[in-house]
């Protein structure tokens, strides 16, 4: 469903009645210790607890990963949702009243959220009748199915909640409607039944048919796949999309494989419901389904959100058939692996077989060592294209080069594609290590004909653009702690604000860092004075999704950064006097290269004023540049 902006009222609200330290207690063991509470940090592996928790300021950090924010953001990042799904989550669980910033859209909210408690509550009791059915005579067949085809074990039939949906056209209709008594509209919408077109009435979707439960990341029950035990096609009938079911956004087995893909850092997406099933049940429990579609951004940043190392194997078949799935499963995530956002690899196990009909006659182990063995995309890509192919053969090495060329094109990063350019060059030289260099010359010259060499200019003018990409990292670092000296005062100085505003407008300064100039833009839209400013905008950046890793060390003080408050007027003159020297020194190697260019004796007078003013500013800074970088440790 699309929601509306939540009412700032309705977040602090919630934010007043969630006291932080309840939230984190529930996940965290927290000490006292002086006015804060300490505990080990749930984001990292720590022996010694670096893990704040201030009350007073319902906020959060750990000095050892520099995870911070309130109640919200903590089990944002814990349990992998959206601010609204928390938001909404806190709503319930605090009985606070949901309001939108339109307040006519506030009952269809609350009209929405209802619906989705319901079908919920109908979907639940459809899995429990389910399960039921199987353990009936007219379910033997399925069961048999299960026990013997699959070589399933009870406990796994009961973790994955499997069932059976009755042969007959209505029986879980009666059992919904007219003894449970469900809104017949409601059963509909989750999925379960279809009106008959001409007779009236209605009829399951499901009849005579395995049951496999899909559900969330909260491991609600969201919908149903059904398997044929006859000749039936399809084999396979996934529940139509509903309120809750989305198959492009959804993943089987995602709840149970959630607190493997974490702990091994890897997350494994086969084909098919038994394949993951047979995973976890051989206790490989990081396994993930897709629902017969080509892996969308949403799945992958779903299952993403638990690796780090945003790696991703997909276990297809080997045969022609999972090779043409491996690449339809891949779908928008290409854009992703070229770029190196993903760690994308292909496992293909040999014979042709499936993750289940391996597992049967290998043993986890084995499974294993195929996972680690898995190439890389790029490299699956590359055998792909060489498979079968006689590179002696005029014809065929022509041919591969061409979709070589196209692969490598499609690599974004410069030291990703020199890699496989190499690695490629090896391959086109058949073993002849002379031919190496010239496979790869003439694969540069096709990937970017336009490309030009470096040309011969003169010694003085080489040397300034040398030491100006010398001194890049240098500039940039310090221009970074100095702009993020500044902001970290504006946040906890209110007595300094003005003084900082007028300050930059005097001098013509601008934050240069993205992250700073967002972070001062949403500074900016707070036009009236806060009461919280530092919680104000880690709602806003919540809110919108946006990265606060990147700022959230400047929301929090310690014992070191707190003297730089004590300082504040010096530090500020310091900081701007860093950022204008920056500015200042750009210009200058701007107007010496031109003056080195052209010999204009205008360039050269701009050149030397600018020096000038460096030296000028130099001389009035009150901290030397050392005890700005040492404030900012």
């Amino acid at each position: 469903m699309q929601i509306p902006r939540l009412h700032p009222d309705t977040i602090e609200e919630i934010k007043q009645r969630a006291d932080i330290v309840d939230v984190i207690s529930e996940h965290v063991v927290l000490r006292k210790r002086g006015k804060d509470f300490v505990g080990l940090c749930p984001f990292h592996n720590e022996k010694s607890p670096s893990f704040t928790v201030s009350q007073s300021k319902q906020m959060y950090y750990c000095f050892g990963c520099q995870a911070g924010g309130n109640a919200i953001k903590f089990l944002m990042d814990l349990g992998k949702q959206s601010f609204t799904e928390v938001v909404l989550d806190l709503a319930r669980r605090y009985q606070v009243s949901v309001q939108t910033l339109e307040p006519e859209q506030r009952q269809e909210l609350q009209r929405q959220l209802s619906l989705h408690e319901q079908l919920y509550e109908v979907l639940a009791a459809t899995a429990h009748f389910y399960q039921h059915a199987l353990r009936q005579t007219q379910a033997q067949k399925a069961m048999q199915y299960l026990l013997s085809n699959r070589q399933l074990k009870e406990e796994t039939i009961q973790q994955f909640g499997l069932g059976y949906a009755p042969a007959g056209w209505e029986t879980l209709y009666r059992y919904l409607v007219e003894n449970k008594h469900y809104p017949v509209q409601l059963v509909e919408k989750a999925g379960l039944i279809k009106p008959r077109k001409e007779s009236g009435g209605y009829y399951d979707v499901f009849r005579d048919r395995l049951i496999i439960p899909i559900r969330d990341i909260q491991g609600r029950v969201i919908a149903f796949g059904g398997r044929t035990l006859t000749d039936e096609q399809p084999k396979y009938l996934n529940s139509p999309e509903t309120e809750l079911f989305s198959k492009g956004k959804t993943l089987f087995a995602i709840d149970l494989a959630k607190t493997g893909i974490a702990q091994l850092d890897q997350a494994v997406v086969v084909e098919g419901y038994f394949d993951a099933i047979a995973l976890h049940a051989a206790g490989i429990n990081n396994a993930v389904a897709s629902l017969g579609t080509a892996l969308s951004l949403e799945q992958v940043r779903l299952v993403l959100r638990y690796t780090d190392s945003k790696q991703l194997v997909l276990n297809f078949d080997a045969d022609k058939a999972g090779t043409n799935a491996a690449e339809r499963a891949i779908g928008e995530i290409a854009d992703l692996a070229y770029k190196g956002e993903v760690q994308l690899k292909i496992l293909n196990i040999p014979d042709g077989k499936d993750a289940d009909e391996y597992l049967h006659s290998h043993s986890a182990e084995d499974y294993g060592q195929l996972l680690a063995n898995a190439p890389l995309w790029l490299d699956w890509q590359i055998q792909q294209i060489t498979k079968d192919r006689d590179l002696k053969q005029a014809t065929d090495f022509q041919q591969v080069t061409q979709e070589i060329v196209k692969l490598l094109k499609n690599i974004a990063n410069n030291d990703t594609r020199n890699y496989y350019i190499g690695r490629c060059a090896e391959i086109l030289s058949l073993g002849d290590t002379n031919l190496i260099s010239l496979r790869a010359e003439n694969l540069l010259t096709q990937i970017a004909p336009a490309a030009t060499y470096r040309q011969s200019i003169p010694l003085r003018k080489q040397k300034y653009i040398d030491d100006q990409q010398k001194n890049t990292t240098s500039e940039g670092s310090l221009l970074e702690l100095a702009e993020a000296l500044l902001l970290r005062i504006h946040l906890h100085c209110p007595e300094q604000r003005q003084g900082i505003l007028n300050e930059l407008e005097a001098r013509n300064l601008e934050l240069s860092f993205s992250h700073h100039r967002f972070l001062w833009q949403q500074i900016l839209n707070f036009t009236h004075e806060q009461v919280d400013l530092i919680s104000s905008l880690q709602d806003k950046y919540l809110e919108l999704a946006e990265d606060l890793g990147l700022i959230s060390h400047l929301f929090h003080l310690s014992e070191k950064t707190e003297k730089d408050i004590q300082r504040a007027p010096h530090v500020i003159q310091a900081a701007l006097a860093c950022m204008e020297m920056v500015m200042r020194e750009k210009r200058r190697r701007h107007f010496e290269e031109l003056w080195i260019q052209t010999g204009s004796e205008l360039y050269g007078e701009n050149f030397q004023s600018e020096k000038r003013l460096c030296l000028e500013l130099d001389k009035q800074r009150c901290v030397s540049i050392e005890e700005v970088l040492k404030y900012s440790n």
